[in-house]
Protein backbone atom coordinates (compact mmCIF):
# COMPACT_ATOMS: atom_id res chain seq x y z
CA UNK A 1 0.00 0.00 0.00
CA UNK A 2 1.23 3.51 -0.74
CA UNK A 3 1.89 6.22 1.82
CA UNK A 4 -1.53 7.73 1.05
CA UNK A 5 -0.32 10.68 -1.03
CA UNK A 6 -0.99 9.17 -4.47
CA UNK A 7 -4.38 8.90 -6.16
CA UNK A 8 -5.81 5.48 -6.86
CA UNK A 9 -5.38 4.25 -10.40
CA UNK A 10 -8.94 2.89 -10.58
CA UNK A 11 -10.64 6.20 -9.67
CA UNK A 12 -11.86 7.38 -13.07
CA UNK A 13 -13.18 4.05 -14.30
CA UNK A 14 -15.05 3.42 -11.05
CA UNK A 15 -16.57 6.88 -11.11
CA UNK A 16 -17.80 6.20 -14.63
CA UNK A 17 -19.25 2.87 -13.53
CA UNK A 18 -21.08 4.49 -10.64
CA UNK A 19 -22.38 7.28 -12.83
CA UNK A 20 -23.91 4.71 -15.14
CA UNK A 21 -25.61 3.00 -12.19
CA UNK A 22 -26.74 5.98 -10.19
CA UNK A 23 -27.02 9.00 -12.48
CA UNK A 24 -26.66 12.62 -11.55
CA UNK A 25 -28.35 12.41 -8.15
CA UNK A 26 -25.50 10.45 -6.54
CA UNK A 27 -24.90 11.27 -2.89
CA UNK A 28 -21.47 12.66 -2.13
CA UNK A 29 -20.59 10.08 0.54
CA UNK A 30 -21.35 7.07 -1.63
CA UNK A 31 -19.66 8.61 -4.64
CA UNK A 32 -16.47 9.28 -2.72
CA UNK A 33 -16.28 5.71 -1.48
CA UNK A 34 -16.93 3.91 -4.75
CA UNK A 35 -14.63 6.24 -6.65
CA UNK A 36 -11.75 5.13 -4.45
CA UNK A 37 -12.72 1.48 -3.92
CA UNK A 38 -9.69 -0.75 -4.41
CA UNK A 39 -9.30 -3.51 -6.93
CA UNK A 40 -9.27 -7.03 -5.53
CA UNK A 41 -5.79 -7.58 -4.14
CA UNK A 42 -6.35 -11.30 -4.00
CA UNK A 43 -5.41 -11.42 -0.33
CA UNK A 44 -4.72 -9.45 2.81
CA UNK A 45 -2.60 -6.33 2.91
CA UNK A 46 -0.39 -6.77 5.95
CA UNK A 47 -0.03 -3.04 6.43
CA UNK A 48 -3.76 -2.57 6.85
CA UNK A 49 -4.92 -5.58 8.81
CA UNK A 50 -4.42 -9.17 7.73
CA UNK A 51 -7.53 -11.12 6.89
CA UNK A 52 -6.27 -14.03 8.94
CA UNK A 53 -6.52 -17.70 8.07
CA UNK A 54 -9.13 -18.75 5.48
CA UNK A 55 -11.29 -20.10 8.32
CA UNK A 56 -11.39 -16.57 9.69
CA UNK A 57 -13.07 -15.19 6.56
CA UNK A 58 -16.65 -15.57 5.34
CA UNK A 59 -16.99 -14.64 1.67
CA UNK A 60 -19.54 -11.86 1.16
CA UNK A 61 -20.64 -13.38 -2.15
CA UNK A 62 -22.87 -16.42 -2.36
CA UNK A 63 -26.33 -17.83 -3.04
CA UNK A 64 -27.59 -16.50 0.30
CA UNK A 65 -26.34 -13.60 2.38
CA UNK A 66 -23.80 -14.58 5.00
CA UNK A 67 -24.83 -13.95 8.60
CA UNK A 68 -28.00 -16.06 8.41
CA UNK A 69 -27.02 -19.74 8.56
CA UNK A 70 -23.38 -18.83 9.20
CA UNK A 71 -22.30 -20.28 12.57
CA UNK A 72 -23.28 -17.52 14.99
CA UNK A 73 -20.38 -15.32 16.05
CA UNK A 74 -19.95 -13.88 19.54
CA UNK A 75 -20.52 -10.16 18.85
CA UNK A 76 -23.14 -8.05 17.10
CA UNK A 77 -23.58 -4.49 15.93
CA UNK A 78 -27.05 -4.02 14.46
CA UNK A 79 -28.11 -0.74 12.88
CA UNK A 80 -31.20 0.65 11.17
CA UNK A 81 -31.04 3.59 8.76
CA UNK A 82 -33.55 6.01 7.27
CA UNK A 83 -33.06 7.41 3.78
CA UNK A 84 -32.63 11.18 3.83
CA UNK A 85 -32.63 11.36 0.04
CA UNK A 86 -35.74 10.59 -2.01
CA UNK A 87 -33.77 9.81 -5.15
CA UNK A 88 -33.90 6.24 -6.46
CA UNK A 89 -30.47 6.82 -8.04
CA UNK A 90 -29.06 7.77 -4.64
CA UNK A 91 -30.49 4.60 -3.10
CA UNK A 92 -28.89 2.45 -5.81
CA UNK A 93 -25.61 4.30 -5.38
CA UNK A 94 -25.67 3.70 -1.62
CA UNK A 95 -26.34 -0.02 -1.98
CA UNK A 96 -23.56 -0.22 -4.58
CA UNK A 97 -21.12 1.52 -2.25
CA UNK A 98 -22.19 -0.55 0.74
CA UNK A 99 -21.69 -3.75 -1.24
CA UNK A 100 -18.16 -2.74 -2.27
CA UNK A 101 -17.32 -1.86 1.34
CA UNK A 102 -18.78 -5.11 2.69
CA UNK A 103 -16.68 -7.16 0.26
CA UNK A 104 -13.53 -5.49 1.58
CA UNK A 105 -14.36 -5.57 5.28
CA UNK A 106 -15.51 -9.20 5.38
CA UNK A 107 -12.19 -10.11 3.73
CA UNK A 108 -10.31 -8.23 6.46
CA UNK A 109 -9.25 -5.38 4.19
CA UNK A 110 -9.75 -1.64 4.73
CA UNK A 111 -12.48 0.09 2.76
CA UNK A 112 -11.83 2.54 -0.05
CA UNK A 113 -8.18 1.86 -0.81
CA UNK A 114 -5.70 4.72 -0.88
CA UNK A 115 -7.13 8.24 -0.46
CA UNK A 116 -7.18 10.37 -3.58
CA UNK A 117 -5.45 13.16 -1.69
CA UNK A 118 -3.22 13.33 1.38
CA UNK A 119 -5.33 16.30 2.51
CA UNK A 120 -8.56 14.28 2.33
CA UNK A 121 -10.00 12.22 5.19
CA UNK A 122 -8.89 8.56 5.20
CA UNK A 123 -11.22 6.21 3.35
CA UNK A 124 -11.26 3.77 6.28
CA UNK A 125 -11.85 4.82 9.89
CA UNK A 126 -8.87 2.71 10.92
CA UNK A 127 -9.90 1.19 14.24
CA UNK A 128 -9.74 -2.36 12.80
CA UNK A 129 -6.25 -1.90 11.38
CA UNK A 130 -4.11 -4.88 12.35
CA UNK A 131 -7.08 -7.01 13.38
CA UNK A 132 -8.10 -10.23 11.56
CA UNK A 133 -11.40 -10.55 9.74
CA UNK A 134 -12.81 -12.29 12.85
CA UNK A 135 -15.43 -14.18 10.80
CA UNK A 136 -17.19 -10.88 10.06
CA UNK A 137 -20.50 -11.13 8.23
CA UNK A 138 -22.55 -8.17 7.04
CA UNK A 139 -26.23 -8.81 6.29
CA UNK A 140 -28.52 -6.19 4.74
CA UNK A 141 -32.30 -5.80 4.93
CA UNK A 142 -35.03 -3.56 3.55
CA UNK A 143 -37.85 -2.26 5.76
CA UNK A 144 -41.49 -1.74 4.74
CA UNK A 145 -41.00 2.04 4.77
CA UNK A 146 -38.51 1.77 1.91
CA UNK A 147 -41.47 0.84 -0.28
CA UNK A 148 -44.06 3.17 1.25
CA UNK A 149 -43.24 5.64 4.00
CA UNK A 150 -45.47 6.46 6.97
CA UNK A 151 -47.54 8.80 4.79
CA UNK A 152 -47.92 6.20 2.04
CA UNK A 153 -45.50 7.94 -0.33
CA UNK A 154 -43.66 5.78 -2.86
CA UNK A 155 -40.36 7.67 -2.70
CA UNK A 156 -38.29 5.26 -4.80
CA UNK A 157 -40.82 3.74 -7.19
CA UNK A 158 -40.76 0.41 -5.37
CA UNK A 159 -44.32 0.15 -4.02
CA UNK A 160 -45.42 -2.36 -6.64
CA UNK A 161 -42.50 -4.62 -5.62
CA UNK A 162 -43.36 -4.78 -1.92
CA UNK A 163 -44.07 -8.35 -0.77
CA UNK A 164 -47.38 -8.79 1.04
CA UNK A 165 -45.60 -10.14 4.13
CA UNK A 166 -43.32 -7.10 4.43
CA UNK A 167 -45.41 -4.89 6.67
CA UNK A 168 -44.67 -3.12 9.92
CA UNK A 169 -45.02 -5.62 12.75
CA UNK A 170 -48.22 -5.14 14.78
CA UNK A 171 -48.19 -3.72 18.26
CA UNK A 172 -48.42 -6.92 20.28
CA UNK A 173 -50.49 -6.98 23.51
CA UNK A 174 -47.52 -6.67 25.91
CA UNK A 175 -45.40 -4.29 23.80
CA UNK A 176 -44.06 -1.06 25.26
CA UNK A 177 -42.21 0.09 22.17
CA UNK A 178 -39.83 3.00 21.86
CA UNK A 179 -40.26 4.43 18.34
CA UNK A 180 -36.64 5.56 18.45
CA UNK A 181 -35.56 1.91 18.71
CA UNK A 182 -37.91 0.52 16.07
CA UNK A 183 -38.31 0.13 12.30
CA UNK A 184 -36.18 1.81 9.61
CA UNK A 185 -35.80 1.90 5.81
CA UNK A 186 -32.64 -0.23 5.80
CA UNK A 187 -30.88 -2.45 8.29
CA UNK A 188 -27.36 -3.79 8.71
CA UNK A 189 -26.46 -6.79 10.86
CA UNK A 190 -22.71 -7.00 11.47
CA UNK A 191 -21.57 -10.10 13.37
CA UNK A 192 -17.97 -10.97 14.28
CA UNK A 193 -15.87 -12.61 16.95
CA UNK A 194 -14.24 -9.25 17.79
CA UNK A 195 -16.51 -6.35 18.87
CA UNK A 196 -14.17 -3.79 17.31
CA UNK A 197 -14.50 -5.48 13.92
CA UNK A 198 -18.31 -5.41 14.09
CA UNK A 199 -18.36 -1.76 15.19
CA UNK A 200 -15.86 -0.86 12.47
CA UNK A 201 -18.20 -2.32 9.85
CA UNK A 202 -21.25 -0.29 10.88
CA UNK A 203 -19.18 2.85 11.43
CA UNK A 204 -17.79 2.74 7.90
CA UNK A 205 -21.17 1.98 6.35
CA UNK A 206 -22.68 4.86 8.30
CA UNK A 207 -19.98 7.21 7.07
CA UNK A 208 -20.47 6.11 3.46
CA UNK A 209 -24.21 6.80 3.86
CA UNK A 210 -23.66 10.43 4.91
CA UNK A 211 -25.84 12.66 2.75
CA UNK A 212 -28.02 9.76 1.60
CA UNK A 213 -29.14 7.92 4.75
CA UNK A 214 -28.93 8.58 8.49
CA UNK A 215 -28.58 6.19 11.40
CA UNK A 216 -31.98 5.73 13.06
CA UNK A 217 -31.00 3.39 15.90
CA UNK A 218 -28.45 0.72 16.69
CA UNK A 219 -27.75 -2.04 19.17
CA UNK A 220 -24.58 -3.72 20.38
CA UNK A 221 -24.81 -7.35 21.44
CA UNK A 222 -22.47 -9.87 23.02
CA UNK A 223 -22.68 -13.54 23.88
CA UNK A 224 -24.82 -15.20 21.22
CA UNK A 225 -28.04 -16.71 22.59
CA UNK A 226 -28.58 -19.23 19.81
CA UNK A 227 -26.61 -21.87 17.96
CA UNK A 228 -27.07 -21.96 14.20
CA UNK A 229 -24.92 -25.05 13.61
CA UNK A 230 -24.82 -28.51 15.14
CA UNK A 231 -21.13 -27.85 15.83
CA UNK A 232 -22.06 -25.20 18.40
CA UNK A 233 -23.13 -25.77 21.98
CA UNK A 234 -26.38 -24.17 23.10
CA UNK A 235 -25.60 -20.88 24.87
CA UNK A 236 -27.39 -19.28 27.83
CA UNK A 237 -29.33 -16.05 28.06
CA UNK A 238 -29.10 -13.56 30.93
CA UNK A 239 -31.74 -15.49 32.90
CA UNK A 240 -29.18 -18.30 33.10
CA UNK A 241 -31.08 -20.80 30.93
CA UNK A 242 -30.03 -22.44 27.69
CA UNK A 243 -31.69 -20.65 24.79
CA UNK A 244 -32.67 -21.82 21.34
CA UNK A 245 -32.40 -25.57 21.82
CA UNK A 246 -34.94 -26.22 19.03
CA UNK A 247 -33.41 -23.63 16.71
CA UNK A 248 -33.07 -24.38 13.00
CA UNK A 249 -29.55 -25.49 12.13
CA UNK A 250 -27.50 -24.88 9.00
CA UNK A 251 -27.17 -28.62 8.43
CA UNK A 252 -30.97 -29.12 8.11
CA UNK A 253 -31.18 -28.51 4.35
CA UNK A 254 -34.82 -29.57 3.90
CA UNK A 255 -36.00 -27.64 6.95
CA UNK A 256 -34.21 -24.51 5.74
CA UNK A 257 -36.03 -24.68 2.41
CA UNK A 258 -39.33 -25.12 4.23
CA UNK A 259 -38.96 -22.56 7.01
CA UNK A 260 -36.17 -20.11 6.14
CA UNK A 261 -35.64 -19.27 2.47
CA UNK A 262 -38.31 -17.39 0.53
CA UNK A 263 -39.50 -19.49 -2.42
CA UNK A 264 -39.71 -18.34 -6.03
CA UNK A 265 -43.49 -18.65 -6.03
CA UNK A 266 -44.21 -17.24 -2.58
CA UNK A 267 -45.26 -13.78 -3.78
CA UNK A 268 -45.33 -12.43 -7.36
CA UNK A 269 -44.50 -8.93 -6.13
CA UNK A 270 -41.65 -10.29 -4.06
CA UNK A 271 -40.01 -12.50 -6.69
CA UNK A 272 -36.82 -10.47 -6.18
CA UNK A 273 -36.67 -11.85 -2.62
CA UNK A 274 -36.51 -15.53 -3.64
CA UNK A 275 -33.50 -17.09 -1.92
CA UNK A 276 -33.63 -14.43 0.77
CA UNK A 277 -35.48 -14.35 4.08
CA UNK A 278 -37.32 -12.06 6.50
CA UNK A 279 -35.44 -10.65 9.50
CA UNK A 280 -37.38 -10.00 12.72
CA UNK A 281 -35.63 -7.80 15.30
CA UNK A 282 -36.96 -7.28 18.83
CA UNK A 283 -35.24 -5.48 21.72
CA UNK A 284 -36.44 -7.26 24.86
CA UNK A 285 -35.51 -5.82 28.24
CA UNK A 286 -35.30 -8.40 31.01
CA UNK A 287 -36.26 -7.48 34.57
CA UNK A 288 -33.14 -8.99 36.06
CA UNK A 289 -33.61 -7.88 39.66
CA UNK A 290 -37.12 -9.39 39.90
CA UNK A 291 -36.02 -12.61 38.20
CA UNK A 292 -33.03 -12.96 40.52
CA UNK A 293 -35.38 -12.99 43.55
CA UNK A 294 -37.49 -15.83 42.13
CA UNK A 295 -37.02 -19.39 43.37
CA UNK A 296 -35.37 -22.01 41.18
CA UNK A 297 -38.67 -23.93 41.15
CA UNK A 298 -40.51 -20.88 39.84
CA UNK A 299 -37.86 -20.08 37.23
CA UNK A 300 -37.94 -23.63 35.85
CA UNK A 301 -41.75 -23.65 35.81
CA UNK A 302 -41.77 -20.42 33.80
CA UNK A 303 -39.19 -21.65 31.29
CA UNK A 304 -40.38 -25.28 31.13
CA UNK A 305 -36.82 -26.66 31.29
CA UNK A 306 -34.36 -27.35 34.08
CA UNK A 307 -31.61 -24.79 34.41
CA UNK A 308 -28.62 -27.09 34.66
CA UNK A 309 -29.02 -29.46 31.70
CA UNK A 310 -31.64 -27.56 29.71
CA UNK A 311 -33.81 -30.69 29.59
CA UNK A 312 -37.60 -30.35 29.41
CA UNK A 313 -39.30 -30.79 32.78
CA UNK A 314 -40.92 -33.93 31.40
CA UNK A 315 -37.46 -35.56 31.60
CA UNK A 316 -34.52 -36.60 29.46
CA UNK A 317 -31.65 -34.46 28.19
CA UNK A 318 -31.52 -31.08 26.46
CA UNK A 319 -32.57 -32.41 23.06
CA UNK A 320 -35.26 -34.78 24.31
CA UNK A 321 -38.63 -33.83 22.86
CA UNK A 322 -40.89 -32.36 25.56
CA UNK A 323 -43.88 -34.44 26.61
CA UNK A 324 -46.53 -31.79 27.21
CA UNK A 325 -49.14 -34.36 28.28
CA UNK A 326 -47.07 -36.08 30.98
CA UNK A 327 -48.92 -35.49 34.29
CA UNK A 328 -47.33 -34.31 37.49
CA UNK A 329 -48.73 -33.46 40.91
CA UNK A 330 -52.49 -33.15 40.98
CA UNK A 331 -52.72 -34.52 37.45
CA UNK A 332 -51.56 -31.26 35.92
CA UNK A 333 -48.89 -31.44 33.17
CA UNK A 334 -45.30 -31.42 34.40
CA UNK A 335 -44.62 -28.70 31.82
CA UNK A 336 -46.93 -25.78 32.50
CA UNK A 337 -49.18 -25.09 29.51
CA UNK A 338 -48.22 -21.41 29.72
CA UNK A 339 -44.49 -21.99 30.07
CA UNK A 340 -42.16 -20.44 27.53
CA UNK A 341 -41.23 -23.82 26.04
CA UNK A 342 -44.83 -24.94 25.66
CA UNK A 343 -45.95 -21.79 23.87
CA UNK A 344 -42.89 -21.55 21.60
CA UNK A 345 -42.68 -25.21 20.58
CA UNK A 346 -43.40 -26.02 16.91
CA UNK A 347 -46.12 -28.50 17.95
CA UNK A 348 -48.05 -25.57 19.41
CA UNK A 349 -47.48 -23.33 16.34
CA UNK A 350 -48.67 -25.38 13.35
CA UNK A 351 -45.22 -26.94 13.02
CA UNK A 352 -43.45 -23.74 12.01
CA UNK A 353 -39.83 -23.13 13.02
CA UNK A 354 -37.46 -20.19 12.79
CA UNK A 355 -33.74 -19.55 12.75
CA UNK A 356 -32.71 -17.39 15.70
CA UNK A 357 -29.51 -15.32 15.96
CA UNK A 358 -30.12 -13.37 19.15
CA UNK A 359 -27.59 -11.68 21.47
CA UNK A 360 -27.39 -10.54 25.08
CA UNK A 361 -27.03 -6.84 25.74
CA UNK A 362 -26.24 -4.67 28.76
CA UNK A 363 -26.54 -0.93 28.19
CA UNK A 364 -25.65 0.36 31.64
CA UNK A 365 -28.45 1.04 34.11
CA UNK A 366 -31.62 3.10 34.41
CA UNK A 367 -32.37 5.97 36.79
CA UNK A 368 -33.41 3.51 39.51
CA UNK A 369 -30.12 1.62 39.36
CA UNK A 370 -31.58 -1.38 37.57
CA UNK A 371 -29.68 -3.03 34.73
CA UNK A 372 -30.73 -1.92 31.25
CA UNK A 373 -30.18 -5.40 29.91
CA UNK A 374 -31.82 -8.20 28.03
CA UNK A 375 -32.08 -10.07 24.77
CA UNK A 376 -31.74 -8.54 21.33
CA UNK A 377 -33.89 -11.10 19.54
CA UNK A 378 -33.15 -11.72 15.86
CA UNK A 379 -34.94 -14.39 13.86
CA UNK A 380 -35.03 -15.25 10.17
CA UNK A 381 -38.20 -16.76 8.71
CA UNK A 382 -39.68 -17.52 5.32
CA UNK A 383 -43.04 -15.93 6.18
CA UNK A 384 -43.43 -13.70 9.25
CA UNK A 385 -47.22 -13.72 8.89
CA UNK A 386 -47.30 -17.48 9.56
CA UNK A 387 -44.12 -18.07 11.53
CA UNK A 388 -43.80 -15.13 13.89
CA UNK A 389 -46.89 -12.95 14.33
CA UNK A 390 -49.31 -15.66 15.59
CA UNK A 391 -46.76 -17.09 18.02
CA UNK A 392 -45.75 -13.69 19.39
CA UNK A 393 -49.38 -12.68 19.81
CA UNK A 394 -50.09 -15.83 21.81
CA UNK A 395 -46.97 -15.51 23.92
CA UNK A 396 -47.67 -11.85 24.69
CA UNK A 397 -50.97 -12.89 26.24
CA UNK A 398 -50.10 -16.21 27.89
CA UNK A 399 -46.34 -16.67 28.40
CA UNK A 400 -45.50 -16.76 32.12
CA UNK A 401 -42.17 -15.14 31.27
CA UNK A 402 -43.86 -11.92 30.10
CA UNK A 403 -43.99 -10.77 33.74
CA UNK A 404 -40.21 -10.40 33.55
CA UNK A 405 -39.92 -8.90 30.04
CA UNK A 406 -40.45 -5.54 28.33
CA UNK A 407 -40.49 -5.49 24.53
CA UNK A 408 -39.02 -2.07 23.78
CA UNK A 409 -37.93 -2.22 20.12
CA UNK A 410 -39.29 -3.90 17.00
CA UNK A 411 -38.58 -4.17 13.29
CA UNK A 412 -39.22 -6.35 10.25
CA UNK A 413 -36.91 -6.34 7.22
CA UNK A 414 -36.64 -8.30 3.98
CA UNK A 415 -33.12 -9.72 3.64
CA UNK A 416 -32.44 -10.12 -0.10
CA UNK A 417 -30.72 -13.19 -1.54
CA UNK A 418 -26.96 -13.38 -1.81
CA UNK A 419 -24.80 -11.27 -4.09
CA UNK A 420 -22.79 -12.48 -7.07
CA UNK A 421 -19.53 -10.73 -8.03
CA UNK A 422 -20.32 -7.59 -10.00
CA UNK A 423 -23.76 -7.15 -8.39
CA UNK A 424 -24.90 -4.96 -5.51
CA UNK A 425 -27.08 -6.17 -2.66
CA UNK A 426 -30.77 -6.15 -3.60
CA UNK A 427 -30.06 -5.55 -7.28
CA UNK A 428 -32.96 -7.75 -8.39
CA UNK A 429 -35.37 -5.40 -6.62
CA UNK A 430 -34.45 -2.63 -9.06
CA UNK A 431 -34.50 -4.74 -12.24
Amino acid sequence: MSDGRRGHSDGVSRRNLLAGLAGAGLAAGAAAFVATAPHDTGGADAADGASGAPSDVHDFHGEHQAGIITPAQDRLHFAAFDMTSTSRDDLVALLTAWTAAAVEMTAGRPVGGDPTSYDSPPNDTGEAQGLPASRLTITFGFGPSLFRDAKGADRFGLADRQPAALKRLPHFPADNLDPHRSDGDLCVQACADDPQVAVHAVRNLSRIAFGTAALRWSQLGYGRTSSTSTSQATPRNLFGFKDGTANLKAEEADALQQHLWVGAGDDPKGDWLAGGSYLVARRINMNMETWDRSSMREQERIVGRDRGEGAPLSGGTEFTEPDFALPGRGGRPLIDVNSHVALAHPSKNDGVRMLRRGYNFIDGNDDLGRLDAGLFFIAFVRDPVRQFIPMQTRMSRQDLMMEYLQHRGSGLFAAPPGVRPGEFVGQRLFA
